[in-house]
């Protein structure tokens, strides 16, 4: 019984998302942005979740699920996909959660410089800012088309 077990926590520890901690699910969450893909960038929302989207056209505070996927649909719609490199990446955990910090560059139809902070609770992105920062350098540390 104990090698039955065994094999079925092997298999959960290599399958999929079991072992993403918040800082694979923020480069996951850029990732999904770069790719225009709005059912994956809300995927790992709290259905409660805010969004601070400070500088731009969509300026504006965004809570719950429905505000937060209609700003995501207006803005891959408007965007289309990019390139996105991620630089400066920092996380901090604690028992209560983890925030994750990035620069991050998006590449497309327009460039897009963003600082980047992302709160987590529970495996759930509960809190989001997006500062556009036009002066922001970022560099390659990690990119995705």
């Amino acid at each position: 019984m104990k090698s039955y077990q065994l094999a079925a926590l092997a298999l959960a520890l290599v399958s999929g998302n079991v072992l993403a901690g918040p800082l694979e699910e923020a480069k996951q969450h850029v990732q999904a942005i770069a790719a225009g893909d709005v059912a994956q960038i809300v995927a790992t929302y709290a259905a409660d979740a805010n969004l601070y989207w400070i500088g731009g056209p969509l300026d504006g505070n965004y809570s719950g699920m429905d505000n937060i996927t209609g700003v995501w649909q207006k803005f891959t719609k408007s965007q289309g996909t990019f390139k996105a490199t991620i630089d400066h990446v920092q996380e901090a955990i604690n028992p209560k959660g983890a925030t994750v910090t990035a620069d991050v560059l998006f590449e497309g139809k327009q460039t897009v410089k963003v600082r980047y902070v992302m709160s987590y609770r529970e495996g759930k992105l509960i809190a989001e800012t997006w500062q556009i920062d036009p002066k922001r350098d970022v560099k390659s540390a990690y990119s995705f088309r």
